[in-house]
């Protein structure tokens, strides 16, 4: 098997137990795949090297060591091809990476033995058109597209459509165009819905809206949604809070289901619900002390 190996750059920290994993693996006959940079970090040994953008084509399976973020900038990775990741968490959250370190060779143990299951999470595309340009720049998001102000900026005025037809204007700091994987994130903390993953769906959620009436919403995922930035100063799109571009006015943001998936390896039989009570403390009784 070949296994593809990326870290949270930050992580020096890691670097024994890094060794310690590169060396169960090559005993199981297994080929390690790092990207350059990684290698030269932790001075890794026996290890394949290839450009990172490569390894999901390549690879049999991912492991990423460290938070959700880590793993978002490795999903977005490749173009034709994902291999499947197993998320291993050394951040606080972990919404994607649920496994712990505690739990990680019985994980790999299950992978190997091909006893593992696929959580197949849809991805967003985002066309951007602006000042004039014909040809869109096109991002692919597992979480979220965001079109927001910025931090010194006055509220924004925003256009929407749904599938050509016009849906609404309204001023607010903000608009966020997510995945069901996404509804975890910034769009929760927007006042947005959680939607379960499995589902073919994309939630749009205004942020601070100067208006009652504008509420979340959620569409089918084949639905297109038309964001027309009308007016505003320091407007930013942000893809999965990592990737950001600086919006003109009359800058237009179509948003569609991605061609490309993304699959999560699951070696335990922890379930969603499972995960947002240990994650959120979803459905716990409020009890004072």
């Amino acid at each position: 098997m070949k296994i593809g190996i990326f870290v949270k750059p930050d992580r020096l920290d890691f670097a024994r137990q890094l060794y310690e994993i590169v060396d169960w693996l090559t005993s199981r006959d297994c080929e390690v795949t790092a990207d350059e940079r990684l290698a030269a970090d932790f001075e890794l040994q026996g290890v394949t090297i290839c450009p990172a953008r490569e390894i999901p084509g390549v690879a049999d399976f991912i492991v990423v060591f460290g938070g959700d973020g880590t793993l978002l900038s490795v999903a977005r990775l490749g173009d034709s091809r994902r291999a499947p990741i197993l998320g291993v968490n050394l951040g606080t959250l972990g919404f994607l990476t649920g496994v712990t370190l505690d739990e990680l060779y019985p994980a790999l143990e299950t992978i190997l033995a091909g006893r593992h299951r696929l959580d197949s999470r849809s991805m967003l595309k985002a066309d951007v058109r602006q000042n004039g340009t014909r040809e869109p720049v096109t991002f692919h998001a597992l979480n979220d597209v965001v079109v927001n102000k910025g931090a010194l900026g006055r509220m924004i005025s925003l256009h929407v459509w749904i599938n050509g037809d016009f849906t609404s204007s309204f001023l607010a700091d903000g608009m966020i165009v997510s995945t069901p994987t996404g509804s975890t994130a910034y769009s929760l903390s927007a006042g947005g819905p959680i939607v379960y993953p499995a589902l073919d769906a994309i939630t749009l959620t205004p942020i601070c809206p100067h208006t009652l009436t504008h509420r979340p919403l959620v569409i089918p995922a084949r639905g297109k949604v038309g964001i027309v930035l009308h007016s505003g100063e320091d407007v930013t799109l942000t893809i999965d809070g990592q990737v950001g571009v600086s919006l003109e006015v009359g800058a237009e943001v179509i948003c569609t289901e991605s061609d490309y998936r993304v699959d999560l390896i699951q070696p335990t039989e922890r379930n969603f619900f499972e995960v947002l009570h240990q994650k959120l403390k979803w459905g716990d009784r409020w009890q004072r002390r």
